[in-house]
């Protein structure tokens, strides 16, 4: 049986099969563009976390004072400013929770370490103060960044350029890395 000269150049530019199937955007552009979003949401972690420091929103009264705020002058569901509520009232251990929470999802996400599970929690935590700012700031500020945040988790971004390649040689179809 004998193929066309068209059939055989599309049978010989075909890229081969891949043998195992993998975590990570295919093309190098777009592990890239993962690498650069992730890069961007972890330095954004890391720096508000030094701002939320310098402004004493890790102490009991700084926390309970700005989660009071929202939940006065913001349009969040009475449901959501019912957990607001109860965050303010346990400020003591909410208040550090959060600056621990900031500063580690910053810190995963910059070395690329464990950036999927830290990037879904970043989908939650920036989607749960997306919520509680409805109202108070404008809407895209954090849309955009709770997007971003699922994206990475999605497209597995710490395999490219980040600490979770190493771990992805070993084991490539973890949903750790």
């Amino acid at each position: 049986m004998t193929t066309s000269p068209i059939a055989e150049k599309i049978t010989m530019t075909s890229p081969p099969a891949p043998t195992h199937r993998s975590q990570e955007a295919p093309q190098p552009h777009a592990r890239i563009a993962l690498v650069i979003l992730r890069l961007t949401i972890g330095a954004m972690f890391v720096w508000v976390f030094f701002e939320n420091l310098g402004k004493g929103l890790y102490t009991p009264s700084g926390y309970a004072g700005l989660i009071h705020d929202y939940i006065e002058n913001g349009q969040a569901p009475a449901a959501w400013k019912s957990v607001m509520a109860l965050a303010a009232n346990h400020a003591s251990m909410a208040a550090p929770l959060q600056g621990l929470t900031e500063i580690s999802l910053g810190v995963l996400l910059v070395l690329g370490l464990f950036a999927r599970p830290a990037a879904l929690v970043a989908f939650a935590f920036l989607a749960s103060l997306w919520v509680s700012e409805w109202g108070t700031a404008w809407i895209w500020e954090l849309l955009v960044p709770v997007l971003a945040s699922l994206a990475l988790a999605v497209g597995g971004a710490g395999r490219t350029w980040g600490i979770d390649s190493l771990f992805a040689r070993k084991r490539p179809n973890a949903l750790w890395w």
